[in-house]
């Protein structure tokens, strides 16, 4: 997840004596790259997890590094250092009660250290991490494009990653998400790592086929749900323009098996687009698991139409709505009242469109096994 506040911060609390005073909860934001921050022009162009550095030379009030805090939470920067002594003596209470609402970093180092060579120094390090996620990124999708070739890829990651652990597979869409040119795709993913907390170098960022995905090594079910309600929540409250839709596949062991967790997570977030659904488990799914891992579209397009021919031809001559009565019957499981409630009818109508319903199908619906094409078709038909 590349070089991140936690890993600035194991390196810098003797070397630049730095503390972490605000947005605990921030610490696993990466760092896309940093900048010297004195006014707010070059802020205009940030793009999203870029760590600001000031001495407060533009920021000498509170309410000039409110604004200033303010502008790179909007910017999704990934934090912000201040160098305190001489134009800032400290950060006022308010300002950091601000940082910890919005989860946005704010740090400090004393007015003796050297900027330039501790720029310098992280510079390096979001370089060298970048080259190392790189090969991690090609590594993952080898393992999920070719499962077989375990020497392949297996040897890229065991320096990251606990091969015989768990993984699990996060895939993060948005409508034309394929379409967006690099730029305006990147500045996105930004924003998505930075609403992705408590996440560091046990998880993986990338963009592939179409989507984001995140791919976890080694967390709990309950953390991941943490991890993912928080990023849902964050964005949809900071990037309120833009709906996410987020799928997860199901938890495996063993690095050859992510392939699978990848293939789960798909259908996931195949689903959760379709039904307009921020957030999706595969292993909530129930018969949907069974239907959207089926590749074949023209056998589901027969399953859906071949039952339901005959009520289909029948509405579309009569303007009626048989398939929507046979639906609802199926769905409350044959209550004539529950159906004539819902559709808002006479029980009596209800009663003779089903059997109306029976004798175009040639089936009287007692028994599940008669029911069970009816009820797939349906299922098909909502996905």
């Amino acid at each position: 997840m590349g070089f991140t506040i936690q890993d600035m911060m194991l390196i810098s609390q003797e070397q630049y004596q730095m503390r972490f005073i605000a947005g605990n909860n921030g610490w696993s934001t990466s760092i896309s790259w940093v900048h010297m921050v004195e006014d707010m022009v070059i802020i205009q162009h940030f793009w999203g997890k870029e760590l600001a550095v000031t001495t407060g030379l533009g920021f000498d009030t509170a309410e000039k590094l409110q604004n200033l805090i303010k502008e790179l939470i909007r910017r999704h920067g990934a934090g912000l250092i201040v160098n305190t002594g001489y134009y800032i003596e400290q950060i006022p209470q308010n300002l950091i009660d601000y940082c910890n609402e919005y989860d946005f970093p704010l740090l400090t180092v004393p007015w003796e250290i050297h900027l330039a060579d501790m720029i310098k120094d992280y510079s390096i390090r979001i370089f060298m991490q970048g080259t190392a996620d790189q090969e991690i990124s090609g590594a993952l999708i080898q393992a999920i494009e070719q499962p077989a070739n375990q020497k392949e890829y297996r040897k890229k990651l065991l320096p990251y990653f606990d091969e015989d652990g768990t993984f699990q597979v996060v895939l993060i869409t948005t409508e034309h998400l394929d379409e967006m040119d690099t730029v305006e795709r990147q500045k996105l993913s930004y924003r998505v790592q930075v609403y992705l907390e408590k996440i560091t170098h046990n998880g993986n960022f990338m963009y592939y086929d179409s989507n984001f995905m995140l791919v976890v090594n080694d967390i709990t079910e309950e953390e991941l749900d943490e991890i993912v309600t928080g990023m849902a929540r964050r964005a949809n409250r900071r990037m309120p323009d833009v709906r996410l839709f987020t799928g997860v596949g199901s938890r495996m062991t063993d690095i050859s098996n992510l392939h699978a967790s990848y293939s789960r997570a798909k259908a996931a977030v195949q689903m959760a687009k379709k039904r307009n659904e921020s957030l999706l488990y595969f292993d909530k799914m129930g018969l949907y698991r069974l239907l959207y891992m089926v590749d074949d579209s023209r056998l589901l397009r027969e399953m859906a139409e071949e039952p339901l021919k005959p009520l289909l031809e029948y509405d579309q001559k009569h303007k009626g709505n048989y398939v929507d009565t046979l639906e609802l019957y199926l769905r409350h499981n044959g209550s004539i009242q529950a159906v004539s409630e819902e559709m808002f009818t006479h029980r009596n109508t209800v009663i003779y469109r089903m059997n109306k319903i029976k004798e175009l199908l040639g089936t009287n619906l007692e028994q599940t096994e008669e029911r069970l094409p009816y009820q797939i078709a349906y299922y098909i038909r909502a996905m």
